[in-house]
């Protein structure tokens, strides 16, 4: 077993982030979470490797300024893709580079990446070397514990080692096992069983090493919980069904003092986003689908979800649909009071 406890990494303080979400953390889910949170590290949807080079890419990886910290999450298994992928990536300004070896979708398994890459360590390395060769900016890996029927004690010990070896600046461990064959993409998020200890082994063995855990994290209770053991949490899904959650990040994670949010301000922000969205030809519901749980179990989230449902998504909407909507709900504050 490779020793590298006394090697220190030089990773910013990335205590919290919000996870890489295929389908939902695209830019504009982005802006909508740094409204909350100046301080977490947000992550890009997966962009595979050939499509950062050969894409659109000012629709599949431009971003704002206000985004930062940004990471972008890159998806492939060929070292010299991935390396042009990274300077690519570099080069539009995102702070930090990050390999997908966690992703059981049959879109990655097709293409023998994702999750399938636990089974070969040594193409993850190489790849992670390809990418540091061409960057100045972090390169991390976002891994399971294991594939299968794999040991998850030697399975994530032979990519952590093997990665590190590379040059990989952190790890991300989605503390779950992902099943190639039998598991649906959302099956693979909820049954295999949560081991949240061997990633807090990882992170012992490792010492300096930055080691975040993700999988399964509801709250911000259960972050603290977390990062008296590790080095980092990432929230996924609990961040975007409820984006309000993230009001507390920078005070609770990161110890700052605490800063109210007027949720009218909000609101007023993402029309205003919205109309310069609409206005370069986008729709509002590209935005407002993001926003379906900004007041989850709050008087009016109800209606609420009900209208960004019905009249967000007719065409022509405009962001005074949005501004309906928040009324729905300051009226039934106003009621509850």
């Amino acid at each position: 077993m490779t020793e590298i406890k006394d090697e220190k990494h030089n990773y910013p303080d990335h205590r919290f982030s919000v996870a890489p979400m295929m389908d939902w953390s695209d830019r504009h889910c982005r802006y909508l979470h740094r409204l909350f949170s100046k301080r977490a590290l947000l992550y890009t949807e997966m962009v595979v490797a050939d499509a950062a080079i050969h894409g659109p890419r000012e629709r599949l990886l431009g971003f704002g300024a206000t985004e930062h910290p940004v990471a972008l999450q890159l998806g492939g298994s060929d070292p010299a893709k991935l390396r042009e992928a990274a300077r690519i990536g570099a080069d539009f300004g995102y702070d930090e580079i990050n390999l997908n070896v966690g992703c059981p979708s049959d879109r990655v398994q097709s293409g023998t990446f994702g999750a399938c890459l636990m089974q070969t360590p040594d193409i993850v390395a190489r790849c992670v070397e390809a990418m540091k060769e061409v960057v100045s900016v972090p390169v991390t890996v976002k891994c399971r514990i294991g594939v299968d029927d794999q040991d998850p004690e030697t399975a994530l010990d032979a990519v952590a080692d093997r990665v590190l070896e590379a040059g990989a600046d952190a790890l991300w461990v989605h503390a779950r096992k992902a099943w190639l064959k039998g598991l649906s993409p959302k099956e693979n998020r909820d049954i295999p069983p949560l081991d949240y200890e061997r990633v807090y082994r990882l992170k012992t063995r490792l010492g300096e090493v930055f080691v975040g855990i993700n999988g399964g994290i509801a709250n911000l209770d259960e972050s603290s919980a977390h990062l008296t053991h590790i080095d980092g949490v990432m929230l996924g899904r609990a961040a975007y069904h409820n984006p309000a959650l993230l009001v507390e990040v920078d005070h609770l994670i990161y110890d700052e003092q605490y800063k109210s949010v007027d949720m009218t301000e909000i609101i007023e922000a993402m029309c205003d986003y919205t109309d310069r969205h609409i206005a370069a030809g986008g729709r509002l519901s590209h935005v407002s689908r993001h926003m379906v749980g900004l007041f989850t179990g709050q008087p009016g989230a109800r209606r609420w979800r009900q209208i960004l449902s019905t009249d967000a998504t007719r065409p022509g909407a405009t962001s005074d649909v949005l501004r309906q909507a928040y009324s729905s709900v300051t009226e039934a504050c106003n009621e509850a009071a």
